[in-house]
């Protein structure tokens, strides 16, 4: 299982390794804050989420983007779920260095994520989460919240594209154990690069364009494996075993 905070975490992050998983073992990509709210309630920021992208107010900006979701995950070979909890803009961060500048001590969002987190990973026999570098709030909620429902022989983490390239000197939230494990994409990229173009409403934001994200992922990969193209995890040592086993020739 791969717990995403957003409708593009995973497969801009592990695309290649969720492509690789999926070849030999069921592979779900939960999403957590994918719920949609009606624009006559959402706040200016909230709004401005959806406006800064040429899309309407009156347009259901997030089914759109669970929509891109399906598209994506498809090109993987995997399947996703989305659950309805709300971004952090509808949270009550109300401008963009907010998400950044720490969790707000009125934002209770853990309660539900992990009641609605909990059935899903009790069933999953590895579960690989984002280490939240860049700080983003929603991010650090997720990684928490894992870290709090499985143990460390079940979980892996990943480096949170594209803030990693974005700040590289980024760190970890403390409960990020382990050593790096790099696993080989080089089958598989080209597959996370059309995954992640199916993301319309996103890439150009993030990337600057579908050219320029394919550019950027790929240089990215080639980097994390020191030529080879890699996707880099963390994760302790009888963790990697598995996740080595799962990707072997045998299937582990």
């Amino acid at each position: 299982m791969a717990v995403s905070p957003h409708l593009d975490d995973a497969v801009f992050s592990v695309g290649g390794t969720l492509a690789r998983l999926g070849e030999r073992a069921e592979v779900l990509v939960v999403t957590c804050f994918t719920g949609s709210v009606d624009p006559a309630t959402a706040t200016p920021f909230a709004l401005s989420t959806q406006l800064d992208k040429g899309l309407g107010a009156d347009v259901d900006y997030m089914a759109l983007r669970r929509e891109e979701d399906r598209r994506a995950l498809s090109v993987l070979g995997v399947v996703g779920t989305h659950l309805d909890l709300l971004e952090a803009p509808h949270r009550g961060y109300a401008s963009a260095p907010e998400l950044f500048a720490g969790r707000r001590p009125d934002d209770e969002v853990a309660g539900p994520l992990a009641a609605a987190l909990g059935p899903l990973l009790a069933d999953a026999d590895l579960v690989l989460a984002p280490q939240a570098l860049g700080d983003h709030v929603d991010h650090q909620w997720v990684g928490e919240v894992v870290a709090h429902l499985v143990p460390e022989g079940r979980r892996a983490w990943w480096r949170d594209t594209p803030y990693v390239v974005k700040r590289p000197d980024a760190r970890p939230m403390a409960h990020v154990e382990g050593e790096a494990v790099a696993v080989d994409v080089g089958e598989t990229l080209e597959r996370k690069v059309e995954a992640v173009g199916c993301y319309v409403t996103q890439v150009p934001f993030q990337f600057g364009s579908p050219e320029a994200a394919g550019e950027t992922l790929r240089a990215l990969a080639r980097a994390e494996g020191g030529g080879t193209p890699a996707e880099v995890l963390r994760a302790r040592d009888d963790v990697r075993d598995q996740l080595e086993g799962l990707l072997s020739p045998s299937g582990g």
